[in-house]
């Protein structure tokens, strides 16, 4: 027989397990989960947006190695980790499937193969434990990030880019957009990426483990954008939309010319590699602020932004770039927005993100499926209603404006 003493304290402790069972019941949970190119990641917030665990498994050392991202090998890559994620996830957050209020996923847009992997993973889990599911539309996430961090008012503006995405876009609601603009070939990141390649950066010393579009920024700081004075794509169409396919092949041409005059081959470092950084950067960047700088001056004369401390958010995995944030805040100071950035953290494809936008439409009742119900993935989908022929038609011609940074 236990003392009366110890009885006493089994049955306090199993009171307080009790509680903390109870209150983890009551409280809203979301597991979020993300695959929507190739990092897998999975995170359990509370309603109040407190991350209470989180994993994620990034794919990026084997893409190096293999010269950009296959789809097959991603594929494979999330197939094999995305249980252990999602359950470390859970464990670290002390959560059991049972209390979650629901499962929000990433179901579009992206890699069709990595997006299938996660909604496969997400069916079966929802209805084990016949839990609601949220499906994500991955740019929106991006969107309505930085609301987790600080209380931001819609409406706002919004510029997502990425190594996938491009796109300006006015946040009404947490599933109300106002597309302005959008990539018409390929995105920001994809092309660092590409140039990076094409380079041969992989094998500078300083850039072996980085991807190509942190590999260019980090030459770039040491290097001379104006010895190669690429055009600013789209110069002469007055829209918010972008192309980066163009800059690509300009910077191409110019790497094959400096083969020619070095006398060396493709895949050997070029002496000028820094100063070709450089002015990649800095026409991305040139070429990003100019189409915000066109949608901020179509959302004021449309009344679309508060008069009052309007907000532009800046978000996606090339929002972590510095140099991109500084053009952008040069903007934002000439038109009176105020730039609201992620931390970098929070930018690159994560679980948290995906969970927030979960509890953002747990919250509203906006998007919530029974668990039997069938979603299918989409690799292509825009955000919102288009309103980009508008912004063409209005034809805006903007100021100048000085861009000049600093390293």
């Amino acid at each position: 027989m236990f003392p009366t003493k110890v009885k006493r304290l089994l049955q306090l402790r199993n009171t307080l397990w009790g509680c903390a069972s109870l209150k983890a019941h009551c409280s809203r949970l979301v597991l979020g989960i993300e695959t929507s190119c190739d990092d897998t990641g999975a995170a359990v917030m509370d309603e109040t947006g407190k991350i209470l665990g989180e994993s994620l498994h990034s794919q990026k050392e084997v893409h190096l190695r293999t010269g950009g991202i296959i789809p097959t090998v991603a594929q494979q890559l999330h197939r094999e980790n995305i249980e252990r994620v999602v359950q470390e996830a859970l464990e670290r957050s002390h959560v059991a499937p049972s209390w979650l209020s629901a499962v929000a996923t990433t179901v579009k847009p992206g890699l069709g193969l990595s997006l299938g992997i996660g909604l496969d993973f997400s069916r079966r889990f929802v209805r084990q434990h016949n839990t609601p599911f949220i499906p994500i539309h991955h740019m929106e996430a991006h969107a309505l990030t930085v609301r987790m961090l600080q209380p931001v008012p819609f409406p706002f503006l919004v510029l997502l880019v990425s190594g996938g995405h491009s796109l300006l876009a006015v946040a009404r609601g947490v599933d109300d957009f106002l597309l302005l603009g959008y990539s018409l070939d390929e995105a920001p990141g994809d092309t660092m990426d590409k140039v990076a390649r094409r380079l041969s950066l992989i094998k500078h010393p300083q850039c072996s483990t980085l991807s190509g579009g942190q590999a260019l920024e980090l030459l770039a700081k040491d290097g001379d954008k104006s010895r190669f004075p690429f055009r600013t794509p789209m110069g002469q169409t007055y829209d918010c939309c972008f192309s980066f396919a163009g800059l690509r092949n300009q910077v191409n041409m110019a790497i094959m010319k400096k083969e020619a005059e070095e006398g060396i081959e493709q895949g050997t470092l070029l002496s000028c590699v820094k100063d070709i950084a450089a002015a990649t950067q800095h026409t991305v960047a040139s070429h990003l602020a100019k189409r915000t700088h066109r949608a901020i001056v179509f959302c004021k004369e449309n009344g679309m932004l508060p008069s009052s401390n309007p907000t532009l958010v800046l978000s996606g995995g090339v929002a972590s770039n510095e140099y991109i944030r500084k053009t952008l805040s040069i903007i934002t100071e000439t038109t009176g927005l105020h730039l609201l950035c992620p931390p970098a953290k929070f930018c690159t494809d994560n679980g948290v993100m995906i969970a927030w936008n979960g509890v953002e439409r747990l919250r509203e009742g906006k998007g919530i499926l029974p668990p039997t119900v069938n979603v299918c993935y989409e690799p292509k989908a825009l955000l919102g209603v288009d309103m980009s022929a508008e912004v063409r038609a209005a034809a805006i011609r903007l100021p100048s404006v000085r861009i000049k940074i600093h390293n």
